[in-house]
């Protein structure tokens, strides 16, 4: 009964997810959710059953001829899943959640678009949060944001190749990788470039308050000239941004924090994704750090809502 309520529910999420697909491709798709069903055994403690398994070759065989044959990207797709979130702040229960409701695996990955809120301290409490959100079971691709140290600056940070580009990594924390600013990752075949960092309404506040505030939360010229750089390799065309902040003309003004004099605040990394932007091919636009959800043609805001990655985004 556990096994196929949790068949049930993978059908619902799948569903849920892939809303434009098509109910032969969604049949097609029952590798989703035989892949989230024998995942749920870990926490039912149950193994296959092979009858089970007859069972549904016999009646999804229509959708496996399909896939097989008209569409092999299915068969052959890798058994993972990449989601995608915004601003956590530390706050990683809602992670754990979602993680274990869609049965989740350390082979999956969640995007978090900044201000993860792990390197915030620089002591114990770092590290007693890194071994609880370890305990998760995702793997973090987080992106710099500007409440947190950069891996760079942290001596235990180590760098490696991950989808076709280079991340920071812990040794003692293999599941929680940050992105490298100007990197472009291949993700499910999206050409994907990273861009961290913005200003921090707070910061008079954290120094006044002796609270940590990082000198280089933003983009410096050495960043921005490798974000360039590559962009220019790439012809200026690229599938999808995953940025911190958001090019300026798409701040989201109802968003401010109220009390704060706009005059004063920093906008140049705003100003420079918007001359960014207007020069690039893109087919998608993610961002955080405002701590609201807002789709505005191709860019999005994330806060606290989920995601698949690129859903409904078609491949070049």
């Amino acid at each position: 009964a556990v096994r196929q309520l949790a068949l049930n529910q993978s059908f619902r999420e799948f569903e849920s997810l892939y809303p434009s697909r098509s109910k032969t491709a969604d049949r097609g798709c029952l590798f989703f959710a035989l892949n989230h069903y024998q995942r749920s055994d870990q926490y039912a403690g149950m193994t296959w059953s092979p009858f089970f398994v007859i069972i549904c070759i016999y009646f999804f065989y229509p959708a496996i001829i399909y896939s097989a044959v008209c569409s092999p990207q299915i068969m052959l797709r890798k058994v993972f899943m990449i989601y995608i979130t915004g601003d956590v702040h530390a706050k990683f229960d809602r992670v754990d959640a979602f993680c274990r409701r869609v049965y989740s695996s350390k082979q999956d990955i969640l995007i978090v678009l900044g201000d993860a809120g792990i390197n915030y301290y620089g002591n114990e409490t770092d590290h007693q949060l890194k071994e609880k959100i370890s305990r998760i079971p995702i793997t973090l691709f987080c992106i710099q944001g500007n409440h947190e140290n950069r891996p760079g600056n942290i001596p235990s940070y180590r760098t490696k190749h991950f989808h076709g580009g280079t991340v920071w990594y812990e040794e003692e924390f293999p599941s929680i990788l940050f992105a490298k600013d100007g990197e472009i990752y291949d993700f499910d075949g999206y050409r994907t470039i990273v861009i961290g960092g913005a200003y921090s309404l707070d910061k008079y506040y954290r120094i006044n308050n002796e609270l940590p505030w990082f000198e280089d939360e933003q983009p410096d010229d050495r960043i921005k000239t490798r974000v360039e750089e590559q962009l220019e390799k790439n012809s200026w065309q690229i599938d999808i941004v995953l940025s911190h902040t958001v090019p300026a003309r798409y701040v989201p003004q109802e968003a401010f924090l109220r009390g704060i004099d706009q005059s004063l605040v920093d906008k140049s990394t705003e100003e420079w994704l918007g001359t960014l932007e207007s020069r690039l091919t893109y087919q998608k636009w993610y961002a955080g750090h405002f701590h609201t959800e807002k789709k505005i043609g191709r860019l999005e805001i994330m806060f606290n809502n989920f995601d698949v990655f690129c859903s409904n985004i078609p491949r070049r």
